[in-house]
């Protein structure tokens, strides 16, 4: 064996013994006592002038940040006339994400727990037209049916508890923890294991971070190589996106830093690898998912870009090798180095960007678009999970990228029997050549995407959970 090979043979043993730690459960040995340290919250008269830079809005605060989230909950458990609000909160949350055939018993748990006057937690801040309709709603618990009250009950919160809460020790608890979340970390806090990929502009490492034990793939891009090709400017805007991002179906930045030679991104990391290398490298004989598997995907996906697109955020590069799976079998989507996000009143944008064969006939003539192109790339990588194969070019075939665009501008796709109707159908709509008559987002959701037949026998509240 060359040295080179005992290197990587290490490296990789090094990594496997770390990877036992990716969720942060590491034993105390593998935590570096020195930073560990460091991670201990500051005095609070530290932090107090941090209010004042806020954004104190209850939605952020309170709803989308989980530390937020946690904190105001337990606020809100020490004060018996919120509690009622609080625990509704609670039993809406979990009858959403419950089983079919448990929700009914849920239903009527939250009817005499929360609705009846003579119960203990009567919430009585609820419009009684409200509690009519879902009183008089079915019992079989459907989707959606306590959605009214939450959201009555989120904006009951959100005036006079919300008001106390910013008064109180746990708000301040709350400064304490976006005060160390600002707090600058470098690369001497993280160690480095192993390539994981490399492109353009730099490598992805398996990185372990030494106060927690946590691992993380860290982006590392070569500065001088982003200034040379005008790179730059696109690391930054994906830095800044990956901070506004917040979903369980996209990568999450965790920490970012620069070096003298170089930007990292330190964000999650997805041990399962990239679906292509699963569409056709697991299974040689056999390339190609079964059609479940790719409509669970698919599903995820969807997910994914429902939210940047609720962002106002152009994905531009969805294919099979941005599409990372983690320990459990789900997907998350990556590289956002080619995303661009709308400004306020923009509703389109213009720019050569994305993957031969991904792109969409729009963005391929040189005119402006909007969301739609992510779905037309959607379309494609679908075709391929099932087909093990692009819809525009056979596998294997080299084409060159001028044939390819006249393929994708004028000819019709052309299915293989390994496709059901509803797949078929439905990978039609995101394949339109026309963006106005293409499945996607409209109305601020992807709705009209859940509900197609192809998804039938999938329980979308779940998966979102």
């Amino acid at each position: 064996m060359d040295f080179g090979s005992l290197e990587t043979v290490v490296a990789n043993s090094a990594f496997i013994a770390a990877r036992g730690s990716f969720d942060g459960s590491s034993t105390p040995s593998a935590r570096d006592k020195k930073y560990l340290a460091k991670l201990r919250l500051p005095p609070l008269s530290k932090c107090e002038t941090l209010r004042d830079g806020l954004c104190l809005d209850f939605q952020d605060l309170c709803c989308e940040q989980p530390i937020g989230k946690r904190l105001f909950q337990q606020f809100l458990q020490t004060d018996e006339q919120h509690v009622p609000a609080l625990e509704l909160w609670k039993d809406i949350e979990d009858y959403d994400t419950a089983d079919d055939d448990l929700r009914p018993q849920k239903v009527r748990g939250i009817l005499a727990d929360y609705l009846e006057p003579q119960a203990r937690l009567f919430c009585s801040f609820l419009e009684e037209a409200a509690v009519a309709r879902v009183k008089a709603g079915p019992a079989a618990g459907q989707d959606g049916l306590f959605q009214p009250l939450l959201q009555a009950t989120l904006a009951h919160l959100g005036q006079v508890p919300f008001q106390e809460y910013l008064g109180s020790l746990y708000f301040l608890r709350f400064l304490q923890w976006k005060w160390l979340e600002a707090q600058p970390m470098g690369e001497d806090w993280f160690l480095d294991f192993r390539v994981l990929g490399k492109g353009g502009f730099g490598e992805v490492w398996a990185c372990q971070m030494k106060a927690t034990g946590k691992m993380y793939a860290c982006k590392k891009l070569n500065k001088k190589r982003l200034k040379k090709r005008k790179g730059y400017q696109g690391a930054m805007v994906e830095k800044r996106i990956l901070a506004k991002v917040h979903s369980r179906f996209i990568v999450s930045l965790a920490y970012a830093f620069e070096t003298k030679a170089e930007l990292c991104l330190v964000m999650t990391i997805m041990n399962g690898g990239d679906i292509r290398y699963h569409i056709y490298n697991v299974d040689e004989e056999n390339p190609g998912f079964p059609e479940p598997r790719a409509i669970y995907y698919t599903a995820q996906i969807i997910c994914g870009l429902e939210h940047l697109h609720q962002k106002r955020i152009v994905y531009r590069d969805l294919k099979p090798e941005n599409v990372l799976l983690d320990n459990d079998g789900n997907v998350r989507i990556s590289d956002l180095g080619l995303a661009v996000e709308l400004p306020d009143g923009q509703t389109k944008t213009k720019g050569y960007a994305g993957t031969p064969g991904f792109m969409a006939p729009e963005l391929l003539r040189g005119e402006e678009y909007d969301f739609s192109v992510d779905y037309f790339a959607l379309g494609v990588t679908l075709f391929e999970m099932i087909a093990a194969r692009g819809p525009f070019r056979a596998r294997g075939e080299k084409v060159e990228n001028k044939e390819l665009k006249q393929r994708i501008l004028s000819e019709s796709v052309k299915f293989p029997e390994t496709f059901s109707q509803a797949s078929k159908a439905f990978c039609e709509a995101l394949l339109e050549k026309d963006p106005e008559k293409r499945l996607g987002f409209r109305d601020d959701s992807c709705d009209g995407l859940r509900v197609q037949p192809l998804f039938k026998d999938l329980n979308w509240r779940q998966l979102e959970a």
